[in-house]
């Protein structure tokens, strides 16, 4: 058959068509990731700060934030991530965004307000109040972010028993 012919315009029909192998595949896959990861991360920051002034805030920062290691898991493998973000180090992130949380109401006490009384921590009320809800959608997006991820560590782990 002629290339040039109706049956395959500069295409040889007999030659197979080049495959994209599972390792190319990889390769565009851990690039866009690679990419992608600093701007989702940093989307997820900017909810979380900017959620006392619009929709947002730190539980769905925290969930953006917590996604970002989860796509880096699903691409790179489970080790890997895990190298990146360890349990234990996920687990500190855990308990500190609790600490915040709930250091922000007891340093309110201290101050002689009620629990989470953000007026009474500065001399300004307003100024303290966008604080202290900063300081509250901080803490529980930290919390969000760690426990997503250790619900995907939980969920994703091999047991040896198995």
């Amino acid at each position: 058959m002629n290339k040039h012919t109706a049956g395959g315009v500069g295409i040889n029909p007999t030659e197979k068509s080049p495959t994209v192998t599972d390792q190319d595949k990889d390769i565009i896959k851990k690039t866009v990731t690679k990419f992608l990861l600093p701007f989702i991360q940093l989307f997820g920051l900017y909810v979380i700060v900017h959620g006392e002034l619009g929709p947002g805030g730190g539980f769905q920062g925290g969930v953006i934030l917590g996604v970002s290691v989860i796509v880096y898991a699903l691409v790179f493998g489970l080790k890997e991530a895990q190298q990146r973000m360890s349990v234990k180090t996920k687990d500190l992130l855990v308990s500190s965004g609790v600490l915040v949380y709930g250091g922000i109401g007891v340093i309110a006490l201290l101050f002689g307000g009620n629990y989470l009384q953000y007026n009474v921590l500065l001399p300004d009320p307003k100024f303290a109040s966008t604080i202290g809800i900063m300081g509250i959608e901080i803490g529980v997006g930290i919390t969000v972010a760690a426990v997503m991820i250790t619900l995907f560590y939980e969920t994703v782990r091999v047991d040896d028993n198995d």
